[in-house]
């Protein structure tokens, strides 16, 4: 094979050897989990909010914004549960552009694998640390959610990877939630395939080992859009989205039948303050049915300190690197309209 092998990466043992995540910490975390399995069991009628930037690039920023959203938590605390979005991995649909800080510490800098992974764990430990925000990230390579299990409370497994044979296996062996997003050609059964196979046991190889899993019941669906075969976008976050979705869910012998609403990419064709008005009607399809309210256990949104997107080159603080984010004036705002709208 043409492969050029640069380095041996130390194990996730050999991580969390080095930097350990503190008992207090991990006592945060375990009741994290714990409130947020209660949502998606119907044990509580708290709503998700899952929130942050598009991709985590610059940990200063990372924390100057979660640390603005645990003080609008404290507010929303009786109906909202938030969950800051640290997305270390990016997605690249031509495998161009920034990858995330688990590939480039520093965007402007040659990629150093070993450098990213000491700076997302420090980064998603600082989160939990500073603001008491268990985190979400995204499941890109399945092999990799081991550095960072003991401080995540939500993964989700992107449109890319979702029929990823190694990507469902894996997904059935974490200890919590895991969100399906639907392909991008919008084919919701591979999605449902996906909960299927997560929600279930099986035996397959993992870093060298044949491993055992018990399998996932809050594996759930994430719905975030299609994209046609003429490269339109097609949302699918609409009342008979969602009822279809609920009729879909009954056809399958699944856990815990829940959703969540990704307001931003194909829901949105990446016009980001389109996010204000997909979550309320989101809000509205639950208020005028029981089985959407059932169903859809919390939304996604994409959001940051300073609204739109930027080169690498710009130098804005707090401005989305990848895709364009909501400000954080306008994320607030809806975060209250959230909280207020679940009536």
């Amino acid at each position: 094979m043409s492969v050029e092998f640069i380095q041996k990466l130390p194990t996730p043992a050999e991580i969390k050897m080095q930097f350990p995540l503190p008992a207090r910490l991990a006592e945060i975390k375990a009741e994290k989990d714990k409130e947020i399995s209660r949502i998606f069991t119907g044990e509580s009628d708290k709503f998700l909010v899952i929130i942050g930037p598009c991709s985590a690039d610059n940990e200063d920023a990372v924390l100057d914004y979660t640390t603005r959203l645990a003080k609008v938590q404290e507010k929303v605390a009786d109906r909202l549960l938030l969950i800051p979005r640290v997305y270390t991995n990016k997605p690249r649909t031509t495998g161009l552009g920034y990858k995330g800080m688990l590939h480039q510490p520093d965007p402007e800098k040659q990629p150093s694998v070993s450098e990213g992974l000491h700076a997302i764990r420090h980064m998603h430990m600082r989160v939990l640390a500073e603001t008491g925000f268990s985190t979400a990230d995204e499941m890109l390579y399945p092999e990799n959610v081991s550095y960072l299990d003991d401080i995540m409370s939500y993964i989700a497994v992107g449109a890319r990877s979702v029929e990823n044979q190694q990507h469902r296996l894996v997904c059935s062996g974490c200890d919590v939630p895991v969100g399906m997003k639907n392909p991008t050609s919008g084919d919701l059964s591979v999605m449902l395939n996906a909960v299927v196979a997560a929600q279930t046991g099986h035996e397959f190889i993992m870093r060298e080992w044949e491993v055992k899993t018990h399998g996932n019941p809050l594996t759930h669906t994430i719905l975030r859009g299609a994209v046609s075969k003429h490269g339109q976008c097609l949302p699918n976050y609409h009342y008979e989205d969602l009822i279809l979705l609920y009729n879909l869910y009954q056809e399958r012998d699944v856990q815990n039948r829940a959703c969540i609403v990704d307001a931003n990419h194909s829901n949105s064709n990446k016009q980001y303050q389109e996010q204000i008005r997909i979550v309320k009607e989101v809000l509205h399809s639950r208020r005028h049915s029981a089985e959407i309210k059932e169903l859809v256990k919390g939304v996604m949104i994409e959001s940051y300190i300073e609204p739109g997107a930027q080169k690498v080159s710009e130098h804005c603080y707090g401005k989305s690197i990848t895709d364009p984010c909501l400000g954080w004036e306008d994320s607030e705002r809806l975060i209250c309209d959230i909280a207020e709208g679940l009536d």
